[in-house]
Order: structure tokens, then sequence, then C-alpha cells
């Protein structure tokens, strides 16, 4: 199919399409990945030990340590991003430390920072739920369809 579109190009389309690309930065794919894979797992060992430390001196037990160990995991990602450390860790590591829940933390923080100056109530409290909300939102919705597979197939199906 591209060739197909290359081949509706004009002679100077063609030319301008090969001096782009003899001159296009090639992307260090693997490096990239490697990078993300390291720095994601990093970040999932912290939350394991910071679930571990909860377990061990809070009394949690594995069914109750998720949730105070999301919120420290958000909260620490959110204090790194206010000093600005989370922002040079999200440049050398692209998605491995977005797409762990601290990415989360990041958005919100980062929205309310970039504008503060345009006072709480409408510059913090408007933007700082632009990406986040939208997260919730289909987070919220996505729990709500499982839950109702879920009801339907143990009211319905015998699977109790």
């Amino acid at each position: 199919m591209a060739n197909e579109k290359r081949k509706n190009l004009t002679p100077v389309q063609q030319e301008y399409h090969q001096f782009e690309q003899a001159r296009e930065t090639k992307r260090p794919v693997l490096k990239n990945c490697v990078r993300a894979f390291f720095v994601g797992g990093l970040i999932c060992a912290i939350g394991q030990a910071i679930s571990y430390f909860y377990m061990y001196f809070f009394d949690f037990t594995e069914k109750t340590v998720g949730n105070p160990t999301v919120a420290t995991m958000v909260f620490i990602a959110m204090l790194l991003t206010g000093f600005g450390v989370y922002d040079r860790l999200a440049q050398f590591a692209g998605a491995g430390s977005a797409v762990p829940v601290t990415g989360f933390g990041n958005a919100v923080i980062s929205a309310a920072i970039e504008h503060r100056t345009e006072g709480f109530v409408l510059g913090v409290g408007g933007n700082m739920f632009k990406l986040a909300g939208s997260v919730i939102l289909f987070g919220t919705f996505s729990a709500f369809v499982v839950a109702l597979i879920k009801t339907i197939a143990v009211k319905w199906g015998g699977l109790g």
C-alpha cells in the first residue's frame, strides 16, 4: 500500500521523499525498549518492596496491601515530579516510567504544576484532571463492566 502511494507522487515529491529518508534520524528502538523494561521493572520492584514493608510493619495481608502501596507509589511519583526528578527519569526510560501507576501520578501533578499561575481553582483544579479524568472515568467504567459480567456469570452460569 505504501508503495502504491509512492507511485502516485510526482517526481519532485519522490525526490523529496528520498531526501527526507536519507536524513531521517534513526531511532534506537532496541535501546529504548531495554531502558523501558529495566526502569519499569525497577519501579515495580520498588512497589513490591513497599508492599512487603506494609505487610511486615503494618499487618496488611496480600489482599489488603494493594491500596496503600498504590497510594504510596503515586505520592512518591508526585514528589519526584515536583522536584523535577521524575521528568528526567521519563526522558531516559520513556514508557517504562509512564506505564506503571507512577505515570498516572506524574500526569496529574504535571498538569497542576503547569497551570498553577492561573490560580488554585481554575488553574490547578480545572486542569489537574484533564488527562487523569479520562483514566479515572474509563477505569471506573471498565471495573463496572467486569463486575457486571462476573455477576451475570456467577448468578446465571453457576460459576460461583
